[in-house]
């Protein structure tokens, strides 16, 4: 089947599973919202700001599980979104925002409305995309998609130049159902050996602590995290991220911990033998000084990113995996 850039992105969305698109129009995104009119499975979601699309899949990410799906036009439609895609990329949040662009033979001549979305948002994205050819733009969305909502999951731009969505570009359309990407591979397992010393570590505890972050809500643990906890008859608290996540009803729960916390959280933290870390990242809003944190604990940290391991607080026991 035979599409123009813009029905092949469009079409492409909808192969995905895509449902809702968050943006705001443009010139150099025009093709595509030509495309977006002529079908009614993908409902747009018509904002008044770009950073306004970023900050609504963001939010529709969190409340659905699903990656949120923004489409914002070149040069300060790309810049007003960077806001909400920081914001997306500290909280691990699966979005892939599609930045319209100069035509192809325009990209570095300071052409109206021309930034650098690539290098403007690579701090803050898992990964991004240049697409130079219609022929990639299937295969480039499919890649998005992928590292957007695998291992730690996280923000993806997807750059698309206005000629080769434009209607005089075609090709044949083929959406793959599954794909690599070289150099990216997510964690898919556990290390047994980790687990084992996990466990020793956990029934040598005389004063455990739960401490629980974000993870767990995005990884839709929260049953796991409550029979977990019960059958340990340990104290938990959580992050802002991780509100949520357990039930703060129970009688474990100590509240959130942290500059905003409870007392009871922040000083069961201080006194723990053993602090076990589900799915946070040990912020500085939590720990406070580092010299003084958890002075007589031994650490058991548990995270999808192995990045996040010892990165702000060194730890003696580490699971690298899905909580």
């Amino acid at each position: 089947m035979e599409l123009t850039g813009a029905e092949i992105v469009v079409q492409s969305l909808i192969e995905e599973g895509v449902e809702h698109l968050f943006g705001y129009p443009g010139g150099a995104v025009l093709h595509i919202y030509d495309a977006l009119y002529k079908q009614d499975q993908l409902q747009h979601v018509l904002v008044r700001h770009e950073q306004a699309a970023t900050h609504a899949a963001d939010g529709y990410a969190r409340s659905t599980g699903k990656p949120g799906v923004v489409l914002v036009t070149s040069g300060p439609g790309a810049t007003n979104a960077v806001t909400g895609i920081a914001t997306a990329y500290m909280d691990s949040i699966p979005m892939v925002v599609l930045t319209g662009q100069v035509p192809l033979a325009l990209i570095g001549n300071d052409a109206f409305q021309e930034v650098d979305s690539v290098g403007i948002t690579r701090p803050v994205v898992k990964h991004n995309f240049l697409v130079e050819d219609v022929k990639d733009i299937a295969a480039t969305l499919k890649k998005a998609f992928y590292v957007a909502t695998t291992g730690r999951p996280g923000p993806v731009v997807v750059d698309l130049p206005k000629d080769i969505t434009a209607p005089d570009h075609t090709a044949e359309f083929y959406y793959p159902r599954e794909i690599s990407v070289r150099s990216y591979k997510p964690v898919t397992g556990v290390d047994s050996a980790q687990l084992k010393r996990a466990y020793e570590l956990i029934m040598t505890a005389q004063k455990p602590m739960i401490y629980t972050g974000g993870g767990v809500v995005l990884s839709n643990a929260s049953d796991s995290l409550l029979q977990f906890t019960q059958l340990l008859g340990a104290p938990i608290t959580n992050t802002l991220m991780g509100l949520g996540a357990y039930p703060a009803s129970d009688k474990q729960f100590l509240g959130m911990l942290g500059m905003h916390g409870t007392y009871e959280a922040n000083m069961s933290m201080h006194h723990c033998d053993v602090l076990i870390a589900i799915g946070a990242r040990f912020d500085d809003r939590v720990t406070g000084n580092l010299e003084k944190f958890c002075p007589d604990a031994r650490i058991l940290h548990v995270d999808i990113d192995p990045a996040s391991i010892s990165k702000n607080v060194k730890v003696d026991v580490a699971i690298v995996g899905d909580v």
